[in-house]
């Protein structure tokens, strides 16, 4: 039987395109989450790998929704072969119930890692560089500092309320009570 794994990081990414592909290459049923590649504990994953028995494969659409890292996928597989369950991966044509699937399957891995340690590298780069020029990450602030002391002036003198402090400033009211409180 075959039994599919679909895996998107975030709420606002989609499912449909890899239910769709698992369900044409006849997948009988398909386990769908939201949650990192990087998390360990991955709930619909491990269920999943609970629902599969013997002669059963595996599907995933791409490598990466199974893992982010060579070493949990190599495991991963290598306790499906010990349980003698097969895997399939439609986009890199894996498919662990051939020798040279099993091969494939090792070499792809190595190679996806070695982009993601690649991506990662050339990131933290350009995050050092932009530092070096002065410029620091992150979100800007929602206010500047002179601007939340005239705020708080305001709300100390309790003469003016909250939502019209926030009003006359242009900031939520969220935003004013994280600056009181931070």
């Amino acid at each position: 039987m075959l039994i599919g794994y679909a895996r998107v990081s975030t709420q606002d990414q989609n499912l449909d395109s890899q239910i769709n592909a698992l369900t044409k290459a006849g997948c009988n049923k398909v386990f769908q989450e939201v949650a990192s590649g990087a998390q360990s504990n991955r709930l619909e994953l491990d269920n999943a790998l609970t629902y599969l028995r013997e002669n059963d494969t595996l599907v995933v659409l791409k490598l990466d929704r199974l893992g982010r890292s060579l070493r949990k996928l190599i495991d991963l597989i290598n306790d499906l072969q010990k349980k003698n369950i097969n895997f399939i991966s439609l986009t890199e044509n894996i498919d662990t119930s051939t020798p040279t699937g099993q091969f494939f399957f090792h070499v792809t891995g190595a190679f996806a890692e070695l982009e993601r340690n690649l991506i990662r590298e050339r990131t933290k780069i350009g995050l050092d560089a932009a530092r070096i020029r002065g410029r620091k990450g992150g979100r800007p602030k929602a206010i500047d500092v002179k601007t939340f002391e005239m705020a708080k002036q305001l709300y100390e003198q309790r003469k003016t309320s909250v939502k019209d402090i926030c009003d006359k400033f242009g900031m939520s009211k969220r935003t004013f009570y994280r600056y009181l409180n931070g």
